[in-house]
């Protein structure tokens, strides 16, 4: 696993009695996202996949929205140290390399993001950009819209929903060993697994999947259903329409933010998905209903 695990000594206590063995945990280091050699934001994550970290964190910033928006990104020398360089795209100068900075070059002609004191931000691992954005804004900078007619072409049926929590849990590689990550997963409509992605921060999970699909040319996710592990905060409803991903799932509660969200951009959001039971708190057009009474 690299990086991505480390291994501590622990004292374990069963049944009364004391042991000492070795425990795997899941490693949370810093990375500094720069856009131009400039600082943006500083997020705690569990190293791998940077680089779609990166540009899916750009992609909820409203920055990117297409692969040709994007010239490369590029690991870089911790701040004492000059050069940069990079596993897989070294580039030449001097110093030591932390892997945990990265600098991301646009493509000529995009606008490069207004970077202030007051807009460089630290964001923990659990709450993504804490108090930033109105719902003003999001619906003013997200790039694509989402389908909100009826005839919707994204339906998902209640019982694909209910199985997606246990083939996400399925899925999760780091988790089945730590024990101590969040994921997210890209689904079709009709519950097939398209991509997942673990991190010690539910929100670096989301980045890293929508990075990964800026990457390969595949947004807007418009036919794609997003499965979190944990809760549906607003960051997370934000990133998905960021994305143009019609459906959100959570495996427990939202924000009331995240559901007016929802309900002003077209969202179908859903929490509480435990095993045949579910809320669906906004775009139930896209829940294939048709078979299931209603009642209240």
């Amino acid at each position: 696993m690299g990086r991505v695990t480390e291994r501590r000594r622990v004292i374990r206590i069963r049944d009364g009695a004391v042991s000492t063995r070795p425990d795997t945990l899941v490693a949370e280091e810093p990375m500094e996202i720069r856009v131009g050699g400039k600082p943006l934001a500083i997020t705690m994550r569990t190293p791998g996949d940077d680089f779609a970290l990166a540009a899916g964190f750009l992609v909820s910033e409203g920055v990117l929205a297409s692969a040709d928006e994007l010239a490369n990104i590029v690991y870089c020398a911790g701040a004492t140290s000059g050069g940069t360089a990079g596993p897989d795209e070294a580039e030449s100068g001097g110093g030591s390399n932390s892997y945990n900075v990265v600098d991301v070059r646009l493509a000529d002609g995009v606008p490069v993001p207004d970077i202030s004191l007051e807009r460089n931000v630290y964001t923990t691992s659990s709450c993504g950009l804490c108090g930033k954005a109105s719902l003003d804004a999001v619906r003013t900078t997200a790039r694509w819209a989402l389908d909100t007619s009826p005839d919707t072409p994204v339906r998902i049926a209640p019982e694909t929903l209910s199985a997606l929590p246990d083939r996400l849990r399925a899925a999760q590689r780091v988790f089945e060993r730590t024990g101590g990550l969040h994921a997210a997963a890209l689904f079709t409509a009709d519950g097939e697994l398209l991509d997942i992605r673990e991190d010690v921060g539910r929100h670096n999970a989301v980045d890293k999947i929508v990075g990964r699909a800026l990457q390969q040319g595949r947004l807007p996710l418009s036919s794609a259903v997003l499965m979190v592990s944990g809760r549906a905060s607003f960051e997370l409803a934000q990133k998905a329409v960021m994305a143009g991903i019609p459906v959100l799932a959570a495996v427990s509660a939202p924000s009331s933010l995240a559901v007016d969200l929802a309900v002003e951009t077209g969202l179908t959001l859903v929490g509480f998905l435990r095993g045949s039971s579910m809320n669906v708190y906004a775009g139930e057009h896209r829940i294939a209903l048709d078979a299931a009474a209603t009642t209240g």
